[in-house]
């Protein structure tokens, strides 16, 4: 007879999984995320353009999609490539190297300080003046004032401390304040060279800091007379190469990930070319005569081509931008020239190259190409015809990657190259846009001075990757106060973990699994799901970071139960599961670790040290120890000599170790391994507090000691000479009694008994008084007998 198979009833969820949704530029709304091909993510992120040191807006947008990238690989499992560009042909790098070469070159040319040089540096200086200072000041202001330059500098230098006056240069000119700043550090350099030439007292520096700090006027004057021998493409590639090791450094030590594919402008000029060929081709670009090549805006705004379902359209990121002529022209670079173009929107997909520029060989004579253009070609050739995530900051939104969209699908003739689109949110220093006019310009280098990779990305991680974040001295104190309940939590979790495991005994933990227990691990549960929840919300991090510490909050009541009553895997998994997820945010360091952030190794450490090395410095400790407690124990000195010792070697053999001694109720310690400089840190000040406490009771010792000094020295005076003269005025008493009581008043009347009862009670009271200063003066004769 057949068997027949049970019937299986197929599960059903009682709580949904949350679907990944993300903020798209695109449609300024949070959309499903569904990648073109299974799981993989083809992801291109806008890089730098490499000509300065890196700063905190860098910082902002890489960092940040760093966050989100391993968010999607470590956490949703995704295959993600990555493509990063770096812009090394840029109008600023072009501006930047031959400014560079040519005070270089100066510096050679003058190695000692000279009039003419000096001359040169006062005629650069007006120049400077005039054209950046002068332009922003309204002309009848102007016209107000004496017309020679000395006159119109003081007069700049006194209006500058208005801070009203100087808000509306601000608003013509927003790096006001940073020019009038480099004209007077040139101002006093100048002024120092010429005092230097009338004593004739120069030496072999005196030129060269004349013109470094009047490079940026000098800069100016130099590059309009020799830009045209400038030619070397080794002195600009020199430049980009050199900011560009400085930003990859700057990233390794923020720890953002290396991009999967790192793509250069300078690698990719002839597939630039070919690129802008078949865009001219496809009707949506021109050449001119001037050998410029532009993308025609208007060709292609709601333009069709065969097979397509909808009109193109151009500004799909920001269409209220469109016509916006200061970005336009940003967009272009400061060494565009426009006199081929059709119409203002128009913009340069290849660039003739002038004197003292770059430039390569292509169809419209040498030329370079434009910026918006690098990132359309070199996301083609790594990714195909379409991709699911650009990523950039806000800024880049009008009209880089606009321009990227319309140039990108005027070449692979789609409608939609880009799925989603993720833009980083502004980063403001103290509420203002950060900017080297403002004086509130944070390199990456100097932001690390105070804050360390980890709080700089548990800041970002505390807020929403697409919002403004506002970079303030009370959101580094939030940081921090995060990070120390994070770390107490994962120091007392790990040496709970640790003791358990090296003797797991009744005394430090137990197996039991109560209702505590099991509301723990429901804890879990739900924060597993809330941070699921939170990460599928266009990646919420400040929602996902608070289900943690929240997690971590209900873990410490549970823990406060007791070492003997506390489950310890139970904690184990909460700990380990929180590990986890603080490290896919990039927040751990060094080896991956079951429980903590991890520890990086120190600059040259040697991860092979062997044994004797790592356990000297604690067998050295424990010998010192064992030495005391044997000479104190063959002495029979008292007990409390002994637990001063088991103090000293808790506060001073352990703490430079990293070794913390926390004691318990139950009268075993914990041990917990921290930073020796927390340590040290803690000890020192516990100490200070000691210090100052002790102080201030001796303080108040001395005090009571003084006062109390005070009221014995009033005794001095015996009470039968305290009515007499010179005690009292003369004549104030005529007779007295035996014991120097008066009798009759000072003329020569007899005292009233009222009277005589209120000076015997004043006599009376300076009798004891008195006597108790006789008994002070007796014990000071005592002692100093004694000493004696």
């Amino acid at each position: 007879m057949a068997l027949n198979q049970a019937k299986w009833f197929a599960p059903s969820q009682a709580t949904p999984k949350p679907v990944l949704k993300v903020y798209n530029s695109l449609t300024r709304q949070k959309d499903d995320f569904v990648p073109i091909y299974d799981n993989l993510v083809k992801w291109y992120n806008c890089g730098p353009t490499v000509y300065d040191s890196s700063h905190m807006g860098h910082a902002r947008n890489y960092v940040t999609q760093d966050i989100l990238r391993r968010i999607m690989e470590d956490y949703f499992g995704y295959d993600v490539h990555l493509v990063m560009n770096i812009t090394d042909i840029d109008d600023k790098i072009i501006i930047r190297a031959r400014h560079q070469y040519l005070i270089d070159g100066l510096k050679k040319e003058n190695p000692l300080l000279n009039q003419e040089l000096i001359d040169m540096s006062q005629g650069a200086w007006e120049k400077y003046f005039k054209s950046k200072i002068l332009k922003s000041i309204p002309i009848e202001e102007l016209e107000a004032q004496p017309s020679h330059t000395p006159a119109q500098w003081q007069y700049v230098q006194a209006r500058v401390s208005d801070p009203s006056w100087l808000e509306g240069m601000l608003q013509r000119d927003e790096k006001f304040s940073m020019h009038v700043a480099t004209l007077e550090t040139s101002y006093s350099a100048i002024e120092s060279a010429r005092m230097t030439m009338n004593v004739g007292s120069s030496s072999e520096t005196d030129a060269a800091i004349l013109i470094e700090n009047s490079k940026d006027p000098l800069a100016v004057v130099l590059d309009e007379k020799l830009k045209h021998t400038v030619s070397d493409p080794v002195i600009f590639r020199a430049l980009a190469s050199y900011w560009e090791d400085s930003f990859m450094a700057d990233m390794a030590r923020l720890r953002v990930k290396p991009p999967t594919t790192l793509t250069r402008v300078t690698d990719y000029v002839e597939e630039i070319v070919v690129f802008v060929e078949k865009v001219i081709s496809n009707g949506f670009a021109y050449s001119g005569e001037d050998g410029n090549v532009w993308f025609d805006k208007t060709a292609f705004d709601g333009s069709t081509r065969e097979g397509m379902d909808h009109m193109h359209e151009y500004a799909k990121l920001a269409p209220w931008s469109k016509g916006n002529k200061a970005l336009l022209a940003e967009g272009e670079g400061a060494l565009t020239s426009y006199s081929s173009k059709k119409s203002p929107e128009d913009f340069a997909l290849w660039k003739s190259s002038k004197p003292g520029e770059p430039s390569w060989p292509s169809p419209w004579g040498q030329g370079r190409p434009g910026w918006h253009i690098e990132c359309s070609v070199m996301a083609t050739d790594i990714l195909g015809e379409q991709m699911d995530i650009h990523s950039g900051g806000i800024d880049l939104l009008f009209p880089h990657h606009d321009n990227e969209l319309a140039q990108s699908e005027a070449y692979h003739n789609n409608n939609q190259w880009v799925n989603y689109f993720l833009h980083t949110g502004h980063l403001h220093i103290a509420g203002l846009k950060m900017s080297k006019s403002l004086k509130n310009f944070i390199t990456i280098d100097e932001m690390l001075q105070n804050w360390t990779p980890r709080q700089v990305r548990l800041s970002f991680v505390s807020q929403l990757w697409n919002n403004r974040l506002d970079w303030n001295e009370s959101l580094q104190a939030e940081v921090k106060a995060r990070e120390t309940v994070i770390d107490n939590f994962f120091v007392q979790t790990r040496a709970l973990v640790s003791e358990w495991d090296a003797a797991p005994t009744p005394q430090n933990g137990t197996w039991k699994h109560t209702k505590d227990e099991r509301n723990l691990t429901a804890e879990l549960y739900r924060s597993q799901h809330a941070f699921r929840a939170a990460l599928c919300d266009s990646f919420n991090t400040p929602q996902a970071l608070q289900v943690i510490l929240d997690l971590i909050s209900y873990t410490n009541v549970y823990l406060k139960r007791g070492r003997s009553s506390t489950n310890i895997d139970v904690v184990r998994h909460v700990a380990g599961w929180i590990t986890k997820m603080l490290r896919m945010f990039g927040l751990g360091e060094g080896p991956p670790t079951e429980i903590g952030w991890g520890t990086a190794p120190a600059s040259g450490e040697d991860v092979g040290a062997d044994k004797e090395v790592v356990l000297m410095p604690y067998l050295r400790v424990l010998s010192t120890f064992r030495d005391d407690v044997r000479r104190r124990a063959m002495a029979k000195v008292s007990h409390s000599e002994f637990l001063e010792l088991t103090d000293r070697l808790r506060d001073d053999g352990l703490v430079p170790l990293g070794v913390a001694l926390d004691d318990q109720e139950d009268g075993k310690a914990l041990v917990k391994l921290m930073p020796p400089s927390a340590l040290i840190k803690a000890r020192e000040e516990k100490k200070a507090a000691l210090a100052a406490k002790a102080a201030q009771k001796a303080a108040s010792k001395a005090a009571a000691e003084k006062q109390a000094l005070a009221k014995l020295e009033r005794g001095k005076l015996s009470p039968e000479e305290m009515f007499k003269p010179p005690n009292v005025l003369e004549g104030t008493y005529s007779e007295w009694d035996a014991k120097g009581l008066p009798t009759r008043d000072g003329e020569g009347e007899e005292m009233s008994k009222a009277q005589s009862k209120k000076l015997a009670k004043l006599w009376e009271e300076q009798a004891k008084r008195h006597e108790a200063w006789l008994e002070h003066l007796k014990k000071q004769e005592s002692g100093a007998q004694e000493e004696a």
